[in-house]
Parts: C-alpha cells; sequence; structure tokens
C-alpha cells in the first residue's frame, strides 16, 4: 500500500489500494464474508481481518494484506488444517500464502478453506 495510514476500517484499506488492485479486494472481501456471514470484520496489524466465534487468538479466521507484487492471505494453521493442502501451489511463507497480481486470484478456493474453517 502507498499511503502509510493505518486504516480505520476495511472500506478505507480497500480505497487505500492502487485503483487497479480495488476490485480484487473487494471481491476476496466479499467470498469471506459470503463464506462466513457471522464473521466480525476488523483491521488488526494494519490490515483487514475477520474474527469468528468469539474473541482471543483461537477466533481468528482470515486477515488479507496487499504488498507491491501479491496479496497475501493469513490463515492460522490450528484452524486450517487439511485445507491448507488445497493451497499447495502458491508461494508459502510462515503463516501467509502468497497471490500474485499477475495471476488470476483464486477466490472460490478461499471462501471454501474459510467455510471449512467455520464448520469445524
Amino acid at each position: 500500500m502507498k499511503n502509510k495510514q493505518i486504516p480505520k476500517d476495511v472500506d478505507s484499506y480497500i480505497t487505500q489500494a492502487p485503483k487497479e488492485i480495488q476490485a480484487t479486494l473487494t471481491k476476496l472481501r466479499q467470498e469471506i464474508i459470503k463464506a462466513a456471514p457471522k464473521a466480525h470484520e476488523k483491521i488488526s496489524y494494519g490490515m483487514p481481518f475477520y474474527e469468528y466465534g468469539g474473541s482471543g487468538f483461537k477466533s481468528r479466521l482470515i486477515y488479507f494484506g496487499l504488498s507491491k507484487n501479491y496479496i497475501a492471505v493469513y490463515l492460522p494453521p490450528t484452524r486450517a488444517g487439511k485445507s491448507l493442502e488445497l493451497l499447495k501451489d502458491y508461494q508459502v511463507t510462515r503463516a501467509s500464502f502468497h497471490f500474485p497480481l499477475d495471476k488470476p486470484f483464486p477466490f472460490e478456493l478461499i471462501g471454501k478453506i474459510v467455510r471449512e474453517i467455520v464448520e469445524k
């Protein structure tokens, strides 16, 4: 994100992103909300965060953040379990998956994983 101002909500996070990425972030947000309609949307660590089933570490569902060349999706491994295998073809760091901006974003896959976590 070019603007260093910490967004107050997900709407402002998305509007601070470059125009050509805003539609992708909006669609990702919609997919998460569709998969977990009871999740609470917040900003944490300066990025969108969805909390489900209470508060605290165990309720962390998913984060996403925009970097220069990719969108990172953070899924707590203890909650995602076997679902993480579905992301094996993407670049993985310790706690995130990187989806390059120059490739189609796997919205349905992220939605499927979020639904699986919620249904546990």
